[in-house]
């Protein structure tokens, strides 16, 4: 169980970089980005093609990452010139349709069978009381934990931190003020892109290696950022690496593996339901 435990940490650390992404996308620019994930699968197929044409592997990696990061700036520029005073609702929806677009064109231009990713990392890295710890684990926590941590210095230490929660908080205000409000937004989309794109591309010969299964990595992810309500980095982190502990040890009992991908949707389902307590209480009075 321990073993199984630990060697969830891996899809943990990626559940857990995405739902940091996806709090910050909720904070600045006001969007539950359900393409997040997808952006990502997008630019590890592609390197994989790179590498079919001969591109050295870590090359490739860089060439499909940076095109993944300017598909989600390119969203994000759509978003932030036509959608600018839409609501939460509406733009998070714009995502759900550039997730299906991106799978769709996956299809198209990749096949529909899984891919074979060459592992940037692979093989064991430590052993701590007999259970053996790979390299991917520990690479996908330190990225989990780096992301968070830069993510809230940036924000509270920094001058271009300041604006961002400025145009999170007052949009119109901070564009009165000499804010660049759109070039920020669109910052944010490219820069979440970059850092979903090496999550992904660190961990996907580890997972299900079709478009599908890479896309709705944002689902686990999704409930991660959930326990944080897309407001906490913190516990967006922490729940992403125990939704993928729990799924490992989960794996580890035959009784339970096929249950275990229904866990993150216990998370949302059960977390909805919390948040909608006192509205039903006081409505029950």
């Amino acid at each position: 169980m321990l073993q199984g435990a630990f060697a969830g940490l891996a899809a943990g650390g990626v559940y857990a970089v995405i739902a940091v992404c996806l709090t910050l996308m909720a904070q600045l620019v006001r969007v539950i980005n359900f393409s997040q994930a997808a952006v990502g699968m997008f630019g590890a197929f592609l390197a994989v093609s790179f590498a079919g044409m001969g591109v050295p592997q870590v090359p490739a990696i860089a060439l499909g990452i940076v095109v993944g990061a300017l598909m989600s700036a390119g969203l994000g520029m759509i978003i932030a010139t036509w959608l600018p005073e839409a609501s939460i609702s509406a733009r998070s929806a714009v995502t759900v349709a550039a997730l299906l677009l991106l799978i769709s064109m996956s299809f198209i231009l990749f096949g529909t069978k899984p891919k074979t990713f060459r592992a940037v990392f692979s093989g064991p890295a430590f052993t701590f009381q007999g259970v053996v710890i790979s390299q991917v684990t520990v690479v996908m926590v330190i990225l989990a934990v780096v992301v968070s941590v830069a993510a809230k210095l940036v924000l509270g230490k920094t001058t271009i931190g300041v604006k961002l929660r400025a145009i999170a908080d007052r949009p119109v205000a901070a564009e009165l003020l000499g804010v660049p409000v759109k070039p920020l937004a669109i910052g944010v989309w490219a820069v979440t892109g970059i850092i979903v794109g090496i999550a992904i591309a660190v961990v996907a010969p580890t997972q299900t290696s079709d478009a599908v299964s890479l896309s709705m990595l944002v689902i686990s992810a999704s409930a991660a950022a959930l326990l944080g309500g897309f407001k906490r980095l913190d516990l967006a982190l922490i729940g992403g690496l125990l939704l993928g502990m729990t799924q490992g040890a989960a794996a580890q009992f035959s009784q339970l593996i096929l249950l275990r991908d229904w866990i993150p949707l216990v998370v949302i389902v059960v977390f909805l339901l919390w948040n909608q307590r006192r509205e039903v209480w006081d409505a029950a009075r």
